[in-house]
C-alpha cells in the first residue's frame, strides 16, 4: 500500500492483514493534533489514518472512535435469528470502522513512533520473520500483543491441572466447560482415540492423562498444529499424542473419535473465528458422516456441541438429530454442562437471552446396527 509523504510524493510499504482486508484505497496521514470526531468521520468514510504521533496517543485515539461506534441495542420485536445478524452486522461495521487506525512497522518488526512499545517478540510469534516495513491495523496489532501474553502466561485447565499456551489465531480453551466434559464422560476404551481438529490440543491432553495409550490429533491449520506439538511436548504427552495434519480423519480406526467443531453455521471474517463459525456446517457433516467408517466395533464418537445454534434460530435440534440418522449413528448418552463464561451473564450483551439458555453438550454417538463401516 501507499501514501503521500507530505512532499509531493509518496511512501509504499507491505500491506498486512490477518482477516485477508484488501489494502486500503484512500490514505491520509494523522497525527496528535487529529481528533476523535475528525477520525471517527474518516473512518466512516472509507478513508484510512496512518498514524505519525505518539503511540499512546494513537491507542487513546482507537478507544474514542471505539466509544463512537457504541453498542446497538437489540431490535424491539426482532426474532433470534434477526438479533444475531443484526450483532454480525454491527461486529462487521465496528472492525470495518477500527480497522481504519494503521500503524507504519518497519523491518524486524519496529514501531517507528514515539512511546512504542517492543513488539518484536509477539510480532515474529504470528507473522514470522519480516526484513521489509509494512503497515497494520492498530486494532490487529493489539491482538497480536494479546495473543503474545497469552502465550506468556497460558491458560490454565483444571482438568489437566497445568496450563494451555494458546498461539496467534489459534483458538483459546478459555471455555472450560467443554473441556471438563471430556474430562468427564465415561471412556469406551483406553486403546486409541482421535482427536479431531486438535487446535491447541487441550482434549488430546485430557485424553492422555486419563490414561487413553495412543491418541492421534488431527488439524488441518500450520498454527494450530505448531500450537499442539509445543503443548504436548511442554506436557511430556509426545510419546502419547501424535500431531497429524489431516482434513479431519487421519487413517484407520479408533475406539474413540473426539470433534469439538465450530458452534455456529455462518462465515469466518478473520483465522480466530474459524473456531467458532463453521459456513454449511462443513466440519460438523464431515465428522459425523465419516465417524462410522473409522469406529473400531464397540466405540464412541463424541460431538462436543452448544446448543447456541437451535436457540439463535440458525439450526434446530431436529436438524442435528436429523444428520445423526443421516450418517448411521446413534445416541447413547449425553452430558451437559451450562456456561460460565462472563458473555453469559453480560444483560448488555445483544445475543444475552440465548447465552444464558445456553447449554453444552457431549454427545455420545455410535455406529447405528448394520451401519457399514
Amino acid at each position: 500500500m501507499c501514501w503521500p509523504d507530505g512532499s509531493g510524493g509518496e511512501r509504499c510499504a507491505l500491506w498486512r492483514s490477518e482477516s485477508g482486508a484488501p489494502p486500503p484505497k484512500q490514505v491520509v496521514v494523522a497525527d496528535d493534533r487529529m481528533n476523535a470526531d475528525t477520525a471517527f468521520r474518516l473512518a466512516c468514510e472509507g478513508t484510512s489514518l496512518l498514524w505519525r504521533g505518539d503511540f499512546h496517543n494513537a491507542r487513546q485515539l482507537l478507544g474514542a472512535m471505539a466509544r463512537r461506534v457504541g453498542r446497538r441495542p437489540p431490535k424491539p420485536g426482532a426474532s433470534p435469528e434477526q438479533s444475531f445478524h443484526l450483532y454480525r452486522q454491527a461486529q462487521a461495521r465496528r472492525a470495518r470502522i477500527l480497522g481504519m487506525l494503521l500503524l507504519p512497522v518497519e523491518a524486524g518488526h519496529v514501531i517507528p513512533l514515539r512511546r512504542a512499545p517492543d513488539v518484536r517478540l509477539a510480532c515474529e510469534q504470528a507473522y514470522g520473520q519480516c526484513d521489509r516495513p509494512y503497515v497494520v491495523s492498530l486494532r490487529e496489532l493489539q491482538g497480536v500483543l494479546g495473543a503474545g501474553e497469552w502465550r506468556k502466561k497460558g491458560v490454565h485447565v483444571p482438568a489437566l491441572g497445568e496450563s494451555i499456551t494458546p498461539h496467534h489465531g489459534v483458538f483459546s480453551p478459555v471455555r472450560g466447560e467443554y473441556v471438563d466434559l471430556v474430562a468427564e464422560a465415561p471412556l469406551p476404551s483406553r486403546g486409541t482415540a482421535f482427536d479431531i481438529g486438535t487446535g491447541t490440543g487441550v482434549l488430546a491432553s485430557v485424553l492422555a492423562r486419563r490414561g487413553v495409550r495412543r491418541v492421534v490429533a488431527t488439524d488441518l491449520d500450520a498454527r494450530a498444529l505448531a500450537c499442539a506439538r509445543e503443548n504436548i511436548d511442554r506436557l511430556g504427552l509426545a510419546s502419547t499424542v501424535d500431531i497429524r495434519q489431516a482434513d479431519l480423519f487421519p487413517d484407520g480406526r479408533a475406539s474413540l473419535v473426539v470433534c469439538n467443531p465450530p458452534w455456529l453455521p455462518g462465515r469466518a471474517r478473520t483465522p480466530l473465528e474459524h473456531a467458532v463459525y463453521d459456513p454449511g456446517s462443513r466440519m460438523l457433516r464431515g465428522f459425523l458422516d465419516g465417524l462410522s467408517a473409522h469406529l473400531e466395533p464397540g466405540g464412541e464418537g463424541w460431538l462436543i456441541i452448544s446448543d447456541l445454534a437451535e436457540r439463535l434460530g440458525l439450526r434446530s435440534r431436529t436438524e442435528l438429530t436429523e444428520l445423526f440418522a443421516q450418517a448411521g449413528l446413534t445416541v447413547v448418552g449425553r452430558l451437559d454442562a451450562r456456561p460460565r463464561h462472563p458473555r453469559a451473564h453480560d444483560p448488555a450483551d445483544p445475543l444475552h437471552s440465548a447465552r444464558k439458555a445456553e447449554v453444552t453438550s457431549l454427545w455420545r454417538l455410535a455406529a447405528s446396527p448394520g451401519t457399514a463401516g
